[in-house]
């Protein structure tokens, strides 16, 4: 903190004074009501102030002396002999520019503008080089940023820190997480089933198959045959009529317990929009 004081008429302010050891906004106030009125009293009496570095102590409610500094020598200050002026020529300094990577907070409003992510997600997502680079592959190549935001924060993350990996070394690759989001927004997969092959991927259980080769193999993809589903829709709905009722009755939360008996016996296959629309329909008597 600088103090200056001068007498009422003149325009140059009187010697800095340096206070030190400021930690607190009172101690500011009370060294500024004992500091000011010093130097008020040495211009009045006809002295000179001389620019120094004081220190404040709190305990004893006054400024000490430490040092003084009446010219720039005593600052350290000089001019270097060896340093040539530098003349910098514009058109370099704008193919240097045109050559620079992309910086983290660009990245950032670039993200969010283009890929349309929550400001949280891009400011995450550009951590690092590596995880912006993975997630631009994925966001771009499914064409779902938004899903490809949510399954990197979630359940890439997740994994990369219990098994304290980099993205680098990720266990899930950018090919295999889009191929994922892709088979879901394909219909082929539901999200439940997805989430169990990324699971499989990432514990090093998929024996280097590909996400196609895991649904065929394991015949994951799922049911869009309205009869299919009707036909355990029905029997659900024979097996559990207090439930039926309950829902006719105006509890509209049985409906989800309905919803996760279907999928029960549909091994989590069936389509989610799909066994909605059909057993609304059917609790309804429709």
């Amino acid at each position: 903190m600088n103090v200056s004081v001068r007498p009422v008429g003149t325009k140059e302010l009187g010697a800095k004074i340096e206070i030190k050891n400021m930690n607190s906004f009172s101690g500011v106030r009370r060294a500024l009501e004992y500091e000011i009125p010093r130097q008020i009293e040495i211009v009045k009496r006809g002295g000179k102030l001389v620019q120094s570095t004081r220190r404040w102590d709190d305990l004893a409610g006054m400024t000490e002396e430490m040092r003084t500094k009446e010219d720039a020598h005593d600052y350290r200050y000089f001019p270097d002999p060896d340093l040539l002026p530098l003349k910098v020529d514009l058109a370099w300094v704008d193919r240097v520019r045109k050559n620079l990577p992309e910086l983290p907070l660009m990245k950032m409003r670039r993200f969010v503008t283009e890929y349309q992510i929550p400001d949280y997600d891009a400011h995450i997502l550009t951590q690092t080089r590596p995880l912006s680079e993975f997630y631009e592959d994925v966001a771009k190549k499914t064409g779902n940023a938004k899903a490809a935001s949510n399954w990197i924060m979630g359940d890439l993350m997740r994994i990369l820190n219990d098994q304290k990996k980099e993205i680098q070394n990720s266990p899930v690759s950018s090919v295999q997480l889009i191929d994922l989001i892709k088979s879901i927004d394909s219909g082929q997969i539901s999200g439940k089933i997805a989430k169990g092959i990324f699971e499989e991927i990432a514990q090093g259980n998929a024996d280097g198959q590909s996400v196609a080769e895991i649904i065929k193999k394991n015949n994951l993809v799922q049911v869009t045959d309205t009869k299919a589903i009707e036909t355990v829709i029905d029997k659900v709905i024979a097996a559990n009529a207090a439930q039926v009722e309950q829902y006719r009755a105006g509890k509209d939360k049985v409906f989800g317990f309905f919803v996760g008996q279907v999928m029960k016996e549909m091994k989590g296959q069936g389509a989610p929009n799909i066994v909605n629309e059909i057993l609304k329909k059917k609790l309804k008597g429709e």
